[in-house]
């Protein structure tokens, strides 16, 4: 089959795009390199069945002819990280609402599988841990920029659910919860890849607050896996999926076990929320999925568990 995956150059596309080659798949990757990059697809870059088209999914004519070439969407390209949504809040909100309302549309003549991947942040402020996906939303205010970034993907997620029920577009959504593993950059406020940078460069490795909230971290394999079943299965469109994993782990225990890992002699320190983050920022105390829904569909169950998968970013530093 054709495969389109918006964000293929980026951190978890680039990797989709090798399980989707590795299976026999045509892909073309659509990225414009703002936050992807050339060295993410060095290894995939002269296969025969891979084209890298470098552009931006606000560009209506170059997206509506990939999507028309294609047999199955994958809709990756999105603002990300904390970082870089509170500084750049516009382009994050326009990134995320035009781009994935043009991809939608690009879809409606051919009717090809959107597979949208949403995030966990839509869940925001909700107390009700683990989350399911008939949890309520609970977000904060406008004044507060993180939320605009919660916002935009739950109106993605409205968007992409209107385009099934209205025009007929086969679409499917998958959640995102914290994914980690090789080619994750810190540059934009992730916290794994900036806790193993700052260990193995023997500098403080800085913790945001008072540590005690948690989180919980899926490896990459684990999510490209998932998204790949869920682009394949006839028989869940329209539906919306948490991919995640459910090992709960706070963010002072994870600034721990990557020191002891990397065998670093670096000091833990707690920075204040207000001194990490400019205005705009505020934090959530728990991050959960209930992972029963897309078991019961497709019999996903996450295969790597943490220390693995913080073993392997590990190496893929070292490297």
């Amino acid at each position: 089959m054709k495969y389109l995956v918006t964000g293929g150059a980026g951190f978890i596309g680039s990797h989709l795009c090798e399980y989707l080659l590795a299976r026999g798949h045509q892909v073309t990757a659509l990225d414009d390199l703002s936050t992807g990059s050339l060295e993410n697809i060095k290894s995939i870059k002269t296969n025969p069945g891979f084209q890298l088209v470098v552009d931006t999914v606000l560009n209506h004519s170059v997206l509506a002819g990939l999507v028309s070439g294609a047999d199955i969407i994958c809709h990756l390209a999105a603002a990300v990280g904390v970082k870089n949504i509170i500084e750049n809040p516009l382009q994050s909100l326009k990134t995320n609402v035009e781009g994935t309302l043009n991809v939608l549309e690009a879809a409606v003549p051919s009717g090809q599988r959107v597979v949208l991947t949403s995030t966990s942040e839509v869940y925001g402020k909700n107390e009700n841990v683990p989350f399911s996906e008939e949890n309520d939303m609970v977000l904060g205010p406008t004044t507060i920029r993180r939320w605009g970034y919660a916002c935009s993907k739950a109106l993605d997620e409205f968007l992409a659910l209107a385009y099934f029920s209205e025009k007929k577009v086969p679409v499917v959504i998958g959640r995102l919860f914290n994914t980690i593993g090789p080619r994750q950059t810190g540059r934009y406020g992730m916290v794994v890849p900036r806790f193993v940078g700052q260990a193995l460069a023997g500098e403080e490795i800085t913790v945001y607050g008072d540590g005690k909230q948690t989180r919980s971290f899926t490896y990459v394999s684990d999510v490209v896996a998932a998204l790949y079943l869920l682009s394949q299965n006839k028989n869940i469109i329209g539906g919306v999926f948490n991919i995640g994993n459910t090992e709960e782990i706070t963010i002072r225990e994870l600034a721990e076990k990557v020191k002891m890992l990397c065998r670093s002699d670096s000091r833990i320190v707690h920075l204040p929320m207000e001194e990490a983050y400019r205005d705009g920022f505020e934090d959530m105390r728990r991050r959960l999925p209930d992972l029963s829904r897309i078991k019961e569909a497709i019999g996903y169950s996450p295969k790597v568990n943490l220390d693995e998968a913080l073993k392997k970013v590990i190496a893929s530093f070292r490297e």
